[in-house]
């Protein structure tokens, strides 16, 4: 009997390293050398005598995000299930990330504020994965880039992939042209690994090939992000972290904001909203913003904060995935990874969890499976397809919600939407529920570990016998819409 997709969740996710690893192949290459590329070549370091990245971006970073990131400049979040993964996979990484400036939070006590719609919740539970990562998206990709780079038998070039090579049912290899152009560079591989990110063109390389197009869901968010980094100032405010959200309603305007220390001593600041709502670039909006529709922590550094920079923005017009486990025909040699595969609203930090869970896919599958270069990856993207099921539920069930948002309704969506509105509400005041529900939101855990009967009846417990009114934010200055 197949395994529930809740216990090969747990599987994919566990913290513990691989007791065994073997040797599958010669060769392997990887496109693409973002955070999902890293992983996988991590990987398959374990299972291939060679690993090559293709890389379009030459930087190491050390100025910023790189051109082929444009959202590396935003807010961006390490899932507590994604720490776990990258702490499985370089040992040690989250020490040497504090030792190269990473903040530590302050104390023993919770160090995160989580606002939904004006009214300050339960402090999130302690985090199991040791002292919480925050850092900017560039520091840690670079951190990730050089652990990855010192396996022995990974290397990287720079160029920009341009097709596939097909032979005898199978892909056998990559080509790319050369950063700063020239003849077009062919290299053989036992398996190749499309990170290409959003903008993959493995869906036409494969059609033009004579192989069908993987089907693609898209949900339309219409996502609009504004960012900016403070020098951080315990005079200005003491803020570790916020999270800010308001849910579109009666008299409210579906917004996200959020506060992170990130390293450098800094802040980064996210202000974000939906459809015709769009923050600038321009200093005095992103700060009337801040001070109108948001926490006063929001205002107090957008008014008195030394800003360091200007306002970087960043629109997403949708949520995507790529089902490739319901392709009929599949080439051997071949899988994807990370936004390759799906990419979800920024706003829930699911990215660079879900590329690393992908990682970790890749190894269940080498360390079980054939020689990839045999038969199609169909058990890797089996495996696949629960941890983009799970991301895809947490974030279209919130983003379904959004008034500008028509579909698509999964099957059953007014009782589920019911029953997680009903979980929500009730862990805005009650420990337990907000322990639970911050472990599947943080993807420690599976959605189905919401509509366990426990759960459910705790929720309608609370629903029917409040044990207190929640208490609005200290100071809040109601939102204007």
């Amino acid at each position: 009997m197949r395994p529930s997709a809740s216990r090969l969740f747990a599987a994919i996710a566990t913290a513990e390293p691989p007791a065994q690893t073997r040797v599958v192949m010669r060769r392997a290459v990887v496109l693409g050398g973002s955070i999902a590329g890293l992983m996988a070549a991590r990987v398959l370091s374990d299972h291939a005598d060679e690993v090559l990245i293709v890389e379009r971006d030459p930087s190491d970073m050390a100025d910023g995000p790189r051109p082929g990131v444009p959202q590396g400049s935003q807010v961006h979040a390490l899932l507590p299930a994604g720490q776990f993964q990258l702490e499985r996979w370089f040992p040690g990484i989250v020490d040497e990330a504090v030792a190269l400036g990473a903040p530590l939070p302050p104390g023993q006590g919770a160090t995160a504020q989580i606002f939904v719609n004006d009214v300050l919740g339960v402090p999130p539970a302690p985090s199991s994965t040791g002292p919480m990562l925050i850092t900017t998206r560039p520091f840690l990709e670079a951190l990730v880039r050089r652990r990855t780079l010192a396996r022995p038998n990974i290397t990287m070039v720079y160029g920009r992939a341009d097709g596939l090579v097909f032979a005898d049912g199978r892909v056998a290899g990559a080509r790319y042209v050369p950063e700063g152009g020239g003849t077009p560079v062919v290299e053989p591989a036992d398996l190749v690994v499309d990170a290409m990110g959003r903008s993959s063109r493995l869906s036409d390389w494969l059609e033009a090939n004579g192989w069908p197009r993987p089907p693609m869901q898209r949900m339309p968010i219409k996502l609009n992000y504004a960012t900016a980094l403070f020098r951080r100032d315990e005079e200005v405010s003491d803020t570790w972290v916020v999270v800010y959200q308001t849910m579109a309603g009666r008299g409210r305007t579906a917004r996200i904001g959020g506060i992170n220390s990130v390293e450098g001593d800094r802040w980064i600041m996210l202000v974000a909203g939906y459809d015709e709502d769009r923050p600038s670039r321009d200093v005095a909006d992103f700060t009337a913003r801040c001070r109108d529709h948001y926490p006063p922590m929001f205002g107090a550094i957008a008014e008195r904060g030394e800003l360091l920079g200007g306002v970087v923005t960043y629109h997403q017009a949708d949520s995507r995935r790529r089902d490739f486990h319901r392709l009929d025909r599949l080439p051997a040699g071949l899988v994807a990874a990370g936004d390759a595969v799906a990419s979800f609203n920024p706003v829930y930090g699911q990215g660079m969890t879900s590329a690393m869970l992908h990682a970790s896919c890749l190894s269940a599958y080498l360390r079980s499976g054939p020689a990839p270069h045999r038969q199609p990856a169909r058990a890797y993207f089996d495996q696949v397809r629960v941890v983009v099921d799970a991301a895809w539920q947490i974030s279209t069930s919130a983003d379904i919600a959004l008034p500008h948002v028509d579909g698509p309704y999964p099957r059953g969506y007014r009782l589920t939407r019911w029953l997680g509105d009903l979980v929500f509400r009730a862990s805005m005041t009650d420990p337990v529920l907000s322990a639970r529900l911050g472990r599947v939101t943080t993807m420690l855990d599976h959605p189905a570990a919401l509509s366990r009967p426990g759960v459910l009846l705790r929720a309608l417990r609370i629903r029917l016998f409040p044990p207190r009114a929640a208490t609005p934010a200290e100071g809040r200055t109601p939102a204007r819409t």
